[in-house]
């Protein structure tokens, strides 16, 4: 299986947080399957710590690429395509993160693995 990670899953994977769900924390645990980490989590973190938003990722914002590679999962860039198709998907949702997530969840044809249900409404399939 192929999965996206939100960027919350991503931040509530690394921190071992019980509000991670059990078959999400089960998806990411398997081997077997390619776990995917967008530069829009990387941009999301980053914006938000910098505002004061997310202080708690001070121990991983200096080396969030080789932590996500320490863990085995991929990077998704973001293409032209993800940011073309962020802007036409159906919905009112204005994160760009989000959109871009859901984006990306649609065109590689993955799930995203997230709790947040605006997404599923943006076209993204979801797991959780």
């Amino acid at each position: 299986m192929r999965a996206l990670l939100d960027t919350h899953t991503l931040l509530w994977w690394l921190a071992d947080d019980p509000d991670l769900s059990h078959v999400a924390r089960e998806v990411i645990a398997d081997r077997d399957n390619d776990i995917f980490v967008s530069s829009a989590s990387a941009w999301e973190i980053a914006t938000k710590y910098a505002k004061g938003k997310l202080p708690s990722a001070s121990v991983i914002i200096n080396d969030l690429p080789g932590i996500i590679s320490d863990e085995g999962f991929q990077h998704l860039p973001i293409t032209s395509n993800h940011m073309v198709r962020s802007v036409f998907l159906p919905g009112d949702h204005r994160d760009p993160f989000d959109r871009i997530l859901a984006a990306q969840s649609v065109l590689e044809e993955m799930p995203i693995l997230s709790i947040d249900s605006m997404l599923a409404a943006l076209g993204a399939q979801s797991v959780w």
